[in-house]
């Protein structure tokens, strides 16, 4: 099986930091690569894999403002589908865009939706969805005018994770800086409990940064660490009396949230979107609507056996469960794909 997987440009694979989609597509390129599957990755030409690297853009343009991102993304994405033929399937991580691109090439394209970013961005995925094939992260994601052939929750390599079953004291927010992950929730629990707070993770809405979280920010109670790399991700997420996930917005999965589990930390999440698949209240963390709510479960989380939390995630969410599933959906999407062929010559 020859597999062209296309990942996005925004980020390095694997990113340095902060990259989420580029982090499942490097553990799915090396899982496959693992288990003997001829594997081409398109990429940033910093990118780091076993499979066979093509690269058309130099660098991810996150980290470098001279690249204009609308430019190398055309050209990465007709890299792709100009070697169409050179492969049996194309693995899409690149959103809706390349989804343009399918019907001009007999190679069938299977596409993981990361998440919709706008229910603007939905006409394209409509108008592919008889000649392409679609999975998505989590049951909650999945949108109801859309066909899919399998939801794949991520995996994540438990090696990259140590259990720690003696938490520190502080509590942890580990994302994004915007009002959608919940950054001042997360403040205002630290304050509340007077318990120490770590936050981690890329500014992405400066203002909200500016306005909201900076004032709370003293060096001791309230720290921002920025945002942290693979290096510093383990001990960070297994120090954690807790990591505190209130957001504001229908996750469409949550790595975070395992890569925590898997060091064996609790989750204090909201429970919407994909949540719910993730979170066992009272077995790996707890669902919370408000500030009394999360207080109280601060104060039930010393009764969970950090222990099960690490050992539930190796069972539902490790690499190799995730590569298994795609193995799978690759040959459902072949065996499709050559009925249709089929059918059309016929």
């Amino acid at each position: 099986m020859r597999i062209a997987m296309l990942a996005p440009i925004s980020w390095r694979v694997p990113p340095r930091h902060y990259g989420p989609w580029e982090r499942v597509v490097s553990l799915l390129t090396e899982g496959l690569v693992a288990r003997g599957v001829e594997v081409t990755l398109f990429a940033t030409a910093d990118s780091l894999t076993q499979a066979r690297l093509v690269s058309v853009c130099p660098r991810p343009y996150s980290e470098d403002p001279s690249l204009d991102p609308k430019v190398w993304e055309c050209l990465h994405i007709a890299a792709v589908f100009e070697r169409a033929a050179q492969f049996d399937l194309i693995h899409n991580h690149f959103d809706f865009l390349p989804l343009s691109y399918s019907r001009l090439v007999n190679t069938p394209v299977l596409t993981t939706i990361h998440g919709f970013s706008s229910e603007r961005i939905l006409p394209v995925y409509q108008a592919y969805q008889d000649t392409t094939y679609y999975v998505s992260i989590s049951d909650a994601d999945r949108h109801p005018s859309l066909k899919y052939v399998a939801t794949i929750h991520h995996g994540i390599d438990l090696g990259e994770f140590t259990l720690r079953t003696q938490p520190g004291e502080y509590l942890l927010f580990f994302g994004r800086i915007h009002p959608d992950k919940g950054t001042v929730e997360a403040i205002e629990i630290a304050k509340c409990s007077r318990r120490p707070l770590i936050i981690a993770g890329i500014i992405h809405d400066q203002r909200y940064f500016e306005q909201q979280v900076a004032p709370h920010l003293d060096g001791k109670q309230i720290r921002y660490i920025g945002s942290v790399g693979p290096s510093q991700r383990d001990s960070l997420l297994g120090g954690a009396f807790a990591l505190l996930h209130l957001i504001n917005f229908a996750e469409p999965f949550g790595l975070s949230l395992i890569e925590a589990m898997a060091c064996g930390t609790p989750v204090i999440a909201r429970p919407l979107g994909a949540i719910p698949e993730i979170v066992k209240p009272g077995l790996n963390g707890f669902w919370v609507q408000d500030l009394e709510q999360a207080l109280q479960a601060l104060e039930a989380i010393p009764q969970l056996d950090r222990s099960y939390i690490r050992a539930d995630v190796a069972k539902r969410f490790s690499q190799q469960r995730m590569v298994e599933d795609y193995l799978s959906v690759y040959q459902q999407v072949l065996e499709l794909h050559r009925q249709k062929t089929n059918l059309i010559k016929g």
